[in-house]
């Protein structure tokens, strides 16, 4: 039997592009369960989304309304668990796998059940489609949160910390402990609350150097002269809102290494010095990252509460 063939793919939509969705679906596998959640996007756009799932063989499942990344992937989940498949595969819409690279991962995540008996999430090396920009993978060691980058080609795996959630493969005995991603963060660190989670638990989390999934990382980047011209990734004031409040949340939580929680301190920081003196909407901006850190730090004092 194939290595896919009990597999589902998840991607969540929220207004694709549809050249790059349609190159993504017909490079899946066509044994697996291809699966599609729309947030909401505009009829005509939708209109297209429709056309293009049918003509590929994929299931799309349609929100009137904007879920968030987490709800919609859970929504896809639960088709696949009914579906009865043992194995679930994140994707952003955005991502392309190759033709034989979902193939690959699940081989590699095969090999590493020969090796460690524990069920495991597993996920790609990411390179960015726009820069070639490799993604690495994060670890951590000692007190030290870093970033590793395996030479090219190596078939070996690695223990990481923390993996991107579009790539990231999950067997159903994750699934069934864990129960999905956190539905209240919408977007941003969902991935991060998710992979610390899995560890928490006693789960391994590995990444494939061999395995490359081509991925357009953040919505755009920023360039600002600081003693030299600097490169930082751009979002929106509402995109900053979600990333402090969920870091926030995470802080505050006992299962996330306190090494993460350093770290995100300072980017926090950074980003919040950056765009109050180079961002000419430094004002919107500024104000949307304090927004998020109170309400991170309400939601999270409420939660609290109610255990």
């Amino acid at each position: 039997m194939s290595a896919t063939a009990s597999l589902a793919t998840v991607t969540v939509t929220y207004h694709p592009d549809l050249p790059i969705l349609r190159a993504q679906l017909t490079q899946l596998p066509s044994d697996a369960l291809r699966i599609v959640v729309d947030n909401a996007s505009p009829p005509l756009l939708l209109a297209g989304l429709r056309a293009l799932t049918t003509e590929v063989g994929a299931e799309l499942v349609e929100n009137t309304t904007n879920l968030g990344l987490a709800a919609a992937t859970n929504l896809g989940i639960a088709r696949a668990r009914e579906a009865g498949c043992e194995r679930v595969l994140f994707l952003d819409q955005d991502t392309e796998p190759g033709e034989h690279g979902v193939l690959a991962l699940c081989e590699a995540h095969d090999r590493l059940r020969e090796a460690d008996p524990r069920p495991a999430c597993m996920g790609p090396r990411l390179v960015d489609a726009s820069t070639g920009l490799d993604h690495g993978f994060h670890q951590l060691r000692g007190w030290r949160w870093v970033r590793i980058w395996p030479r090219a080609g190596d078939q070996s795996v690695v223990r990481c910390a923390n993996l991107n959630g579009s790539g990231t493969l999950a067997p159903r005995e994750v699934l069934d402990r864990l129960g999905g991603l956190e539905s209240d963060f919408f977007i941003d660190h969902v991935d991060t609350e998710w992979a610390f989670r899995v560890l928490a638990n006693g789960f391994g989390l590995y990444g494939a150097p061999g395995v490359v999934f081509r991925h357009r990382m953040g919505e755009k980047t920023w360039r600002f002269w600081w003693w030299g011209w600097r490169i930082w990734p751009y979002r929106s004031p509402l995109r900053h809102r979600y990333l402090f409040r969920n870091a926030v949340r995470l802080m505050r939580r006992p299962y996330v290494p306190r090494v993460w929680k350093g770290w995100a301190v300072a980017k926090l920081a950074m980003t919040f010095a950056a765009h109050g003196l180079f961002d000419a909407s430094r004002g919107p901006q500024l104000r949307a990252m304090a927004s998020g850190f109170s309400e991170g730090w309400r939601a999270e004092r409420a939660r609290s509460g109610s255990e």
